[in-house]
């Protein structure tokens, strides 16, 4: 359910939120009528790529939560892209540590502060 709205964004979250799992995997998702089960049929294997475990998916016009999916947050102004020797350096920072998923967050996040430090005027 966590993964739902990042996965397919606030506008189809405040249409379609999953319902069930089927025993062969298939991510039931009740739609808010047949034109958003429709059109989200028609983009589920792009769906179900973004989504671990799930084997397939099936969109039915169904009841919804009322949840409230906030918005991503604007940035003021976007980063830009790490250069090399900022890649580096991060990828340098992480090197000790042993997870490799926890290494390549780290080194992301490292590559991003470094790239938006020199416009950073909040110091």
């Amino acid at each position: 359910m966590a993964a739902w709205p990042a996965a397919v964004g606030a506008e189809i979250a405040r249409a379609a939120w999953p319902a069930r799992f089927q025993r062969d995997g298939t991510l039931v998702v009740h739609t808010r009528d047949a034109i958003w089960a429709f059109e989200l049929t028609q983009r589920a294997a792009e769906i179900r790529e973004r989504l671990e475990g799930v084997v397939a998916l099936k969109f039915v016009p169904g009841p919804l939560p009322e949840v409230a999916i906030e918005p991503p947050q604007a940035t003021p102004q976007e980063s830009p892209p790490p250069t090399f020797e900022q890649s580096r350096q991060a990828a340098e920072w992480a090197a000790e540590i042993e997870a490799e998923d926890l290494r390549n967050v780290v080194t992301r996040a490292a590559e991003m502060s470094l790239a938006r430090a020199p416009n950073d005027r909040s110091f």
